[in-house]
């Protein structure tokens, strides 16, 4: 089948087998390996993209599913050589551990932040229980996506840019 797909702003047009999933068409034919595989089975979330702005498994929608629509990876964080203050975040307040979970954590955490700029931690823990992390014990990622939302809160518009100068690890 022939889709047209927006990833991360840029339109792509490809022939898919009806049964490709949304994460091997990422990988593969688009090489934005940022989309981690673990599990086929949405356990672990590290596959999760946006799909018309909301947190989805890629491992779980199907290619053709995303025609004609929006996806946004990790890769769609950086803007113009800036890395997102979620990714700053996550570096500065050392969650990141072995990075498997990385990608799709910073998905999932850019789209509750996008409903809810400033979550409580009771929030962000509900909000990343669709996502597993092996090796950090989620308290850094936690204080990371705090951190973030800091950063954020006094930005306009889309919640990319400059990072701020204050908010870091050691507040």
């Amino acid at each position: 089948m022939k889709i047209r797909v927006k990833v991360n702003g840029t339109l792509y047009e490809a022939d898919v087998e009806p049964r490709t999933l949304l994460a091997y068409f990422l990988r593969e034919e688009l090489k934005l390996t940022g989309t981690h595989i673990g599990c086929d089975t949405t356990t672990c979330g590290a596959c999760t993209v946006l799909l018309d702005g909301k947190a989805v498994k890629s491992c779980t929608v199907l290619a053709v599913q995303a025609n004609g629509r929006e996806v946004m990876t990790v890769e769609g964080l950086e803007k113009d050589g800036q890395l997102h203050p979620l990714q700053v975040a996550f570096w500065e307040e050392h969650a990141l551990h072995c990075g498997y979970c990385t990608p799709g954590m910073l998905m999932a955490s850019y789209a509750l932040l996008q409903e809810n700029p400033m979550p409580t931690e009771e929030e962000i823990r509900f909000g990343l229980s669709g996502n597993v992390c092996r090796c950090t014990g989620y308290m850094n990622i936690v204080k990371a996506v705090q951190s973030a939302a800091r950063r954020l809160s006094g930005a306009s518009g889309e919640a990319v840019g400059e990072v701020a100068t204050s908010g870091t690890a050691a507040d």
